[in-house]
């Protein structure tokens, strides 16, 4: 495959994939579960889910590695499986997609408040990350995704544990906003301005927003991150804001809603479309039809 930053640069749009946690939860993931764990006892599911999107279009297909720092690992004490857990999650994508599309590693919140807001020490916090990074790397990722960040000092730190972990690796960085009377804001209080100062100044290679927003609001931020940045952007849209519907947490945009609303992000060039909460293979088969039909 060509370089996933020089298809960017070209001009060409990438299809990403949608929602992890909500695949895995329609397979059996219990709240308060750690999804971690199942990269260990059920890696058969992470290459199913792999396989969907890939049918469905995505160029790119994420790992199970959202909370793999040792940090966030540590909640269900299993940071001593820190290695073990990043490298399945990336075995188990790469078994089965091969070289069809880029793997790319998930990397998200430690899950601890820095200092001076918290407890947890900035070099800790780095040594975590990095130990992540280290063993998604050593598997070969073709990018890593640093994503639903709401700090900017903690996603700089990842970003910066990222390029020393894996220096020829594209990295993209996320950071999921509010909507506020001022605009929107991270609940850290980080604008899109400063998110894509930021976020650049720390070394991403991509920069952009997931979680917290249905499309209509994502086109919204993705407008702003094209006023202030050059880089390429990815915008990874919730199916909506969930509603409790008998019981159940049920996410209201439409594959078909989803995908016409991504227009706009095709038009103001946004470089990756995929899905966040809520989004299925069925959303990402909408946005990939959507985009070749732009001739994205």
């Amino acid at each position: 495959m060509a370089g996933l930053l020089d298809r960017l640069a070209g001009g060409e749009i990438l299809v990403g994939d949608g929602a992890m946690g909500t695949m895995l939860f329609e397979r059996g993931l219990k709240t308060g579960e750690c999804p971690e764990r199942w990269n260990l006892e059920r890696p058969q599911v992470l290459e199913e889910i792999a396989r969907l999107y890939v049918q469905a279009g995505a160029d790119i297909v994420q790992t199970n590695t959202f909370g793999g720092s040792p940090l966030k690992l540590a909640q269900y004490a299993l940071e001593d499986k820190t290695e073990a857990i990043n490298t399945a999650a990336v075995r188990a994508v790469r078994k089965a997609v091969g070289d069809r599309v880029y793997v790319s590693a998930s990397c998200g919140p430690c899950g601890r408040l820095l200092k001076p807001y918290g407890d947890t020490d900035p070099e800790e916090v780095s040594q975590s990350f990095e130990r992540q990074l280290q063993a998604v790397a050593a598997e070969g990722v073709d990018m890593i995704c640093i994503e639903t960040m709401t700090d900017l000092t903690e996603a700089t730190i990842a970003i910066k544990a990222a390029k020393t972990a894996a220096p020829d690796t594209p990295i993209a960085a996320t950071m999921t906003f509010d909507a506020t009377p001022r605009g929107f804001f991270t609940i850290m209080g980080v604008s899109v301005m400063q998110a894509s100062e930021g976020l650049a100044e720390a070394g991403a290679d991509i920069v952009g927003s997931n979680c917290g927003n249905g499309i209509e609001n994502m086109i919204r931020i993705a407008a702003e991150f094209k006023r202030h940045s050059s880089l390429p952007i990815i915008i990874q849209s919730n199916a909506g804001l969930p509603q409790m519907e008998g019981g159940t947490l049920v996410y209201p945009e439409t594959p078909e809603f989803m995908a016409e609303k991504c227009r706009e992000l095709v038009d103001m060039g946004v470089g990756i479309i995929g899905g966040c909460c809520g989004t299925t293979p069925e959303h990402i088969a909408a946005i990939r039809e959507m985009v070749d039909e732009r001739g994205g």
